[in-house]
């Protein structure tokens, strides 16, 4: 298995520098292709004057989008002169969201990044949180502040869900790549420290057979610590720069309104997070 094409989602809204260099880093590091992806809508106000002024007001306003996405793919196409094969910019007037998870049929794996608030404007951005639940393809998230694709440490945060087990499969080709790879598991109670040991034992035998070593490892009973302050703590421990794991153990409601691990990963860690669902 390896990545053939990459693609990376541009926000109208948002920072792409960190995103676009890690997609172009990729499409070196494989040989890919390289797709550039972005769309937006223009959100009309709620009230209109009369209808001229609607009118001319709804022109200006998808006039501007269209500039934007101009302006987008030419920092596309200049950020990745040179790197990887194939090179293609797909844009449209449309939802970000419903414009991604159709264009996901053409790639191995999407690239995006920057912050994603729990309540984010669908008109302007398609939320990693989204692509995940719906894209059918592993989701690279890029915060803003990452200049390249560290691979000298990366953490895969294991649980034996079926999430967990496609995000591994899906990070094949990267964890192939990396330096050093740890597998993690943080049992939930004491009684659940011979499962999770013997699930990274597993888990480091069936990646030793792929071609990669790693080390397993069961993090100690922490009561007072969530579990997403747990994984943050080893992954400095690590010095990981990459985590790896299945998105939304729970319901996705459940973790937008108490907080979870896939919730923390993609709006608090200064870290590069591979997530699969």
């Amino acid at each position: 298995m390896t990545y053939a094409t990459v693609m990376v989602s541009l926000a109208l809204d948002q920072p792409n520098e960190a995103r676009l260099q890690v997609a172009g880093e990729l499409a070196e590091r494989f040989e890919a292709s390289i797709i550039g992806v972005a769309a937006a809508q223009f959100a009309p106000p709620l009230y209109f004057s009369d209808g001229a002024a609607a009118q001319g007001l709804i022109d200006e306003g998808e006039a501007s989008v269209k500039r934007r996405l101009g302006e987008l793919e030419a920092q596309f196409r200049a950020a990745i002169r040179n790197r990887g094969g194939h090179v293609e910019w797909r844009s449209a007037m449309d939802f970000p969201a419903r414009f991604m998870f159709t264009q996901a049929r053409c790639a191995d794996i999407i690239v995006t990044g920057g912050q994603s608030p729990a309540f984010s404007d669908a008109f302007a951005l398609a939320s990693p949180k989204d692509l995940v639940m719906q894209a059918g393809r592993p989701i690279l998230v890029v915060p803003d502040a990452v200049n390249w694709l560290d691979l000298r440490s990366v953490l895969v945060a294991w649980k034996d869900t079926p999430e967990a087990r496609r995000a591994l499969a899906d990070a094949l080709p990267i964890l192939r790549k990396a330096r050093d790879v740890t597998v993690l598991a943080i049992p939930e109670g004491d009684d659940d420290r011979p499962a999770a040991v013997a699930g990274v034992t597993d888990v480091t035998a069936w990646l030793a057979r792929h071609g990669v070593t790693a080390i397993a490892r069961v993090s100690e009973a922490a009561r007072n610590e969530t579990v997403a302050g747990q994984l943050e703590k080893i992954a400095g421990d690590v010095g990981a720069s990459l985590i790896v794991a299945g998105a939304y153990g729970h319901s996705r409601f459940r973790e937008l309104i108490l907080g979870g691990v896939t919730q923390y990963l993609v709006t608090q860690s200064a870290r590069c997070v591979l997530l699969s669902h």
